[in-house]
């Protein structure tokens, strides 16, 4: 939108990049964020008037299942990114589980071009680190750099080759890209459909142990001293796995993670409450309280980097079977910021600033993406949002094509209003579907 100008006045600034927390105005122009100062002159600029909103960097998110090609009756990219602007999400990264497998140059290309096509939001593809998600053999890592991935990743299922594993950090840091890990030993994990304790015994599931997700996690990290390549460290759900990353991370591995906001915010006991609702079926599952409350801190300490969505969408139907059946995962791109307000920066859990750097910032950072700031320059990717007024969380409510959600019912303080990409408003509550 060349040429257009956008004033955003009187705002609440948070910019984690300028550790900046300021009542100020914005002005976009040109795609990028022209200026930032308390009063701005912009003759001819169009005017939104953001006193009493807090005013961030454009959320990024590592962690997106968008579906397409292959599985369009769940999500595509066009939904898939309407649903990330209306969650205040300007970049999103899309896994590789899709069909066929972005496992060469080929496939990662068409993302690319239906993301331009279709895409309301930017979209980086991540390759597969192995061919059809076997596990067997690496995947085309330097073609599909090529063509645009920003890491690689088997999400959805493990590397349980360690040999494999080892190959692939040391291929992918020729190409300076960093693997992403899904932690499963599924040796371990079995045929675990939910967390394993006191509340799976009550229900009768089959439990997924701890030692599930943090045996791989100290396999890894191991392995990327080894190697000296970046690891990522996806959906992080337990105390032990926290334990081996500050290990790594006093020895100078260079690891990061992430966590979610349903392992932040839900634990195994909402599953039983919930009556076997398969909407809090998660890979990996809903941990113990004590789990949770050693991911808060891990997130509001900095041992965890960021927060991502793992935005799963599935068909009601795949979903509305008994809980052993159903599909792992949950939607996410449109309820993260109103369920992280209203779970932790309303009970003072997080400050502000922490809680943008965890949906911004630090995202941007952990890839090496040139956003997550408000940076004169930078490209004029931002959001607007209350952290005072609430969301209604219903299934018409969505612009996923799934309704997947375990907050569907809930009223969550936070509400995402308007999300601009390159100074191109893309999402204004209220108003429709994100164009």
């Amino acid at each position: 939108m060349s040429g257009e100008a956008v004033l955003l006045r009187g705002g609440r600034v948070v910019d984690p990049s300028r550790n900046l927390d300021q009542t100020l105005d914005v002005l976009l122009k040109d795609g990028v964020i022209a200026k930032v100062d308390e009063k701005i002159a912009a003759k001819g600029a169009e005017v939104v008037e953001a006193a009493g909103f807090v005013v961030a960097p454009g959320f990024v998110d590592l962690h997106t299942h968008l579906r397409e090609p292959g599985f369009e009756y769940k999500e595509t990219i066009a939904s898939g990114t309407r649903a990330a602007a209306a969650g205040g999400f300007t970049t999103v990264c899309a896994m590789a589980n899709t069909d066929p497998v972005p496992d060469d140059a080929p496939t990662v290309a068409f993302i690319v071009r239906r993301a331009r096509e279709t895409g309301v939001v930017r979209v980086f593809p991540i390759g597969a680190v192995s061919k059809g998600l076997k596990g067997v053999e690496l995947s085309e890592i330097g073609s599909m750099k090529a063509e645009g991935i920003v890491a690689i990743s088997d999400d959805g299922k493990p590397i349980a080759n360690g040999n494999l594993m080892r190959r692939a950090l040391e291929y992918a840091s020729m190409f300076s890209l960093p693997v992403v890990v899904h932690e499963e030993d599924p040796s371990i994990v079995g045929a675990g459909v939910m967390n394993e304790g006191w509340a799976s015994t009550r229900l009768g599931l089959a439990g997924w142990p701890n030692v599930g997700e943090s045996a791989m996690v100290a396999r890894d990290v191991q392995l990327a001293a080894l190697t000296g390549a970046r690891l990522h460290i996806a959906h992080v759900s337990t105390r032990e796995s926290l334990e081996a990353i500050r290990a790594a991370r006093r020895l100078g591995v260079p690891v990061t993670c992430e966590v979610t906001p349903h392992h932040l915010l839900l634990t195994d006991e909402d599953v039983a409450r919930s009556g076997y609702d398969t909407r809090f079926k998660m890979n990996p599952p809903l941990r113990s309280e004590a789990d949770r409350a050693a991911l808060v801190a891990a997130l509001v300490e900095g041992t965890i980097d960021c927060v991502a969505t793992d935005h799963a969408p599935h068909h009601e139907d795949e979903k509305n079977v008994e809980f052993a059946d159903a599909p792992f995962g949950v939607t996410g791109l449109e309820t993260a910021l109103p369920a992280l307000v209203d779970g932790l920066l309303a009970p003072r859990a997080i400050t502000l600033l922490r809680l943008v750097e965890v949906l911004s910032t630090a995202p941007a950072r952990a890839f090496a993406l040139p956003y997550g700031t408000l940076a004169e320059g930078a490209p004029a990717d931002v959001v607007l949002f209350s952290t005072t007024k609430s969301t209604p969380v219903t299934p018409d409510g969505f612009q996923s094509r799934s309704k997947n959600s375990p907050w569907i019912a809930r009223t969550l303080k936070g509400r995402v209003e308007k999300t601009w990409v390159a100074g191109r408003e893309v999402y204004a509550r209220g108003s429709g579907p994100a164009r």
